[in-house]
């Protein structure tokens, strides 16, 4: 019965892969099985000195850093990421994150973690948006690594303009000081996945380590992304 309503709703609401466009079979889920094997993956997770971890050599004092894919102009990372942040496609982030997800959980770098925290959005800018594309994000971490996440420990306090087009001084003064910490909800948690869905400069994970590690005592900052445009 299953099957047969599956494939009725297909008819009128066919399922398509969200990074390449084309059908998805019955078994396949946001992401068909012919992108998926070949989306670039770093493997950054199993590495505790790569190469996104180097950009926060002398900057914050990170346990470790690592995203998921390696991102390129025009390729179907960047069509995943902009259906994630643009067209509602939260399910990307999710189903990204969950993946993502027990692969950590089964790497000794990641095994202390005890809270996931996404980069917040501004209050507005989240209006606007109708969601934060780091906590999908970190919603599907969460289920991958069975840990809790939180979306209300970190919060923007300083409405910052689009970091697009930015060099990394423009972007460190953009985010400089626009973050606050309430650590109510975080308990005894010390050791913290602060994630998000692209690094770049690294300059908005860089104002969020500082936040924590000054409001949380004896905090661990480690750092994840879905996707890596850092020129290395």
């Amino acid at each position: 019965m299953q099957r047969i309503l599956y494939d009725f709703l297909n008819l009128f609401y066919p399922a398509v892969c969200l990074a390449c466009g084309t059908h998805l079979l019955r078994h396949e889920k946001t992401i068909c099985t012919h992108c998926y094997v070949r989306l670039p993956k770093t493997q950054y997770h199993l590495e505790l000195n790569n190469p996104i971890a180097r950009i926060f050599w002398g900057r914050a004092p990170v346990v470790s850093a690592t995203a998921y894919f390696h991102f390129e102009k025009q390729s179907n990372v960047q069509n995943l990421i902009h259906n994630l942040k643009y067209k509602g496609h939260q399910e990307i982030g999710i189903t990204i994150g969950e993946m993502m997800g027990e692969e950590l959980r089964a790497s000794e770098i990641y095994g202390k973690i005890e809270a996931i925290l996404p980069v917040p959005l501004h209050p507005a800018k989240q209006q606007l948006r109708g969601y934060n594309q780091a906590s999908a994000f970190a919603e599907g971490l969460s289920l991958g690594m069975g840990l809790p996440f939180y979306d209300n420990v970190l919060l923007r306090k300083v409405f910052t303009q689009t970091q697009t087009r930015k060099t990394r001084i423009e972007r460190w003064q953009n985010v400089a000081e626009a973050f606050v910490v309430d650590t109510a909800p975080l308990g005894n948690a010390k050791n913290l996945l602060l994630v998000d869905d692209v690094i770049t400069t690294g300059a908005t994970f860089e104002a969020c380590t500082q936040a924590l590690l000054t409001s949380v005592n004896g905090a661990k900052v480690y750092v994840s992304a879905m996707a890596s445009a850092a020129k290395i």
